[in-house]
């Protein structure tokens, strides 16, 4: 599958500084940071700082650096944000998956009971 990442995305710009972000976390591969419409008590963003479009697009292309420094990230997220009782994970790619910016992004959701993830339809 071929993947074009458009450089002028909001993640894109927050990652050049061109618009600013609540950061929870940055490393040299990664940057979380709150959702501005949060829709739960903890909602974190978590990106690569490399182009990737979407979840598939890094699993195929990272490097292994990259792959351990993102799941490591989301990792220290949970710690930090005292996410024991349980989190979700939700990535979004493509438009059948809603995906609104192109750019690839987990959102970790926690902080309360969360609900089923899909009603049936």
């Amino acid at each position: 599958m071929t993947y074009a990442y458009d450089d002028q995305n909001v993640f894109a710009r927050i990652l050049r500084g061109e618009i600013p972000n609540d950061t929870v976390l940055e490393t040299g591969m990664s940057l979380a940071f709150n959702d501005i419409a949060p829709q739960a008590p903890v909602h974190v963003l978590v990106i690569p700082k490399g182009p990737y479009v979407c979840y598939d697009h890094f699993a195929a292309e990272a490097s292994d650096a990259e792959i351990v420094d993102f799941t490591r990230t989301i990792a220290r997220v949970c710690e930090m944000k005292g996410l024991e009782d349980g989190f979700r994970v939700i990535s979004n790619a493509g438009e059948h998956g809603v995906q609104e910016v192109p750019h690839l992004h987990v959102h970790i959701l926690g902080g309360r009971v969360l609900g089923r993830m899909l009603a049936k339809g």
